[in-house]
């Protein structure tokens, strides 16, 4: 029961919050929420193998396209899965299409994670390409028209509910996976693959598990994308989507979960917030004034918002040690 505890206190609090957003904001802001937890996932990800493997992967964008391709294409060809039925329905769509993303990235990492450093990047970034070009050609999946008329939930509370379930499962899932003999094993291979090696661990199966697992939830935040957004199309992953996540995961600190999820409020809360300057200024500056705060973030704190920490670390170092 104690390895449920915390778990089961985050998700009264974030519900509570959610109450709040239910009846305290607009239907913009609310929307913008819901996008910020879909973020929160993929940079979780991400960091999986960016942060705690030490692999750098820029396909992200394709799995999380197939997530979402095939949790559409299954909740629009049936019509169990709206009205009463669409909490189960988008549920086991969002599953297939996790599953169906971490067998990709199954295919994909088992050959091409014996690579390292630059070329491991250039494999995934093709892979991301592939993805979005097939999916254009494909017409029984739209192609570049994409798939309308995707269900969703009832009301924000629903949804934001269901994000929320699925944004806790993967920092809890790939929280209590680092800390296992697993975890030290990834971060065995993100310090010295060599000498990783030369005390008998598989890095090729240790760096291909992380894939997977990332895969899995990137898929899912995919899915979460097309039930929030109700349309898709090719377009909706490119290869910015990949690199914005690559800037969430080094903007909260590589090896960092409460760092990746700080970074994806502020990527996406502080473009919409900058919007107003555009109404004051007749002169649209908002990607201007959010380059540069990125950059003195990174020139003022290189290691990111939280470096290798995590929040709670953070708290017992500085605020209890003060106290």
């Amino acid at each position: 029961m104690q390895t449920f505890k915390a778990p089961l206190y985050s998700l009264a609090i974030l519900l509570a919050v959610g109450a709040i957003f239910q009846f305290g904001v607009n239907p913009y802001i609310q929307l913008l929420v819901l996008f910020t937890v879909v973020n929160s996932i993929l940079a979780m990800s991400l960091n999986l193998v960016n942060g705690y493997t030490g692999q750098f992967s820029l396909g992200h964008a394709g799995f999380m396209a197939i997530g979402a391709y095939v949790s559409a294409f299954l909740s629009t060809q049936s019509p169990l899965f709206s009205g009463a039925f669409a909490f189960i329905g988008i549920g086991f769509t969002t599953i297939a299409g996790g599953l169906l993303a971490a067998f990709a990235g199954y295919l994909v990492g088992l050959p091409s994670l014996r690579l390292k450093g630059d070329y491991l990047a250039i494999v995934t970034l093709g892979f991301g390409e592939i993805i979005r070009v097939a999916l254009l050609n494909i017409n029984a999946l739209g192609g570049p028209r994409g798939i309308s008329g995707i269900p969703s939930l009832p009301n924000f509370f629903v949804s934001y509910t269901y994000a929320i379930l699925w944004a806790l499962v993967c920092f809890f899932v790939i929280w209590r996976l680092i800390k296992s003999s697993h975890g030290r094993g990834f971060l065995s291979v993100r310090e010295d693959e060599i000498a990783a090696e030369a005390m008998g661990i598989d890095t090729t199966k240790m760096k291909v598990r992380a894939f997977v697992l990332s895969s899995f939830f990137a898929g899912v935040a995919g899915a979460l994308f097309a039930h929030v957004t109700n349309y898709i199309s090719p377009s909706s992953f490119t290869f910015l989507m990949s690199v914005n996540a690559i800037i969430m995961v080094v903007l909260g600190g590589m090896g960092s979960m409460t760092g990746s999820i700080t970074a994806a409020i502020f990527i996406t809360a502080m473009p919409e917030a900058l919007r107003s300057l555009q109404d004051l200024t007749g002169v649209d500056l908002r990607m201007v004034i959010y380059s540069l705060l990125l950059i003195l973030v990174m020139i003022l704190r290189p290691q990111g918002i939280f470096g290798e920490h995590e929040i709670t670390d953070l708290w017992r170092k500085y605020v209890r040690k003060s106290a």
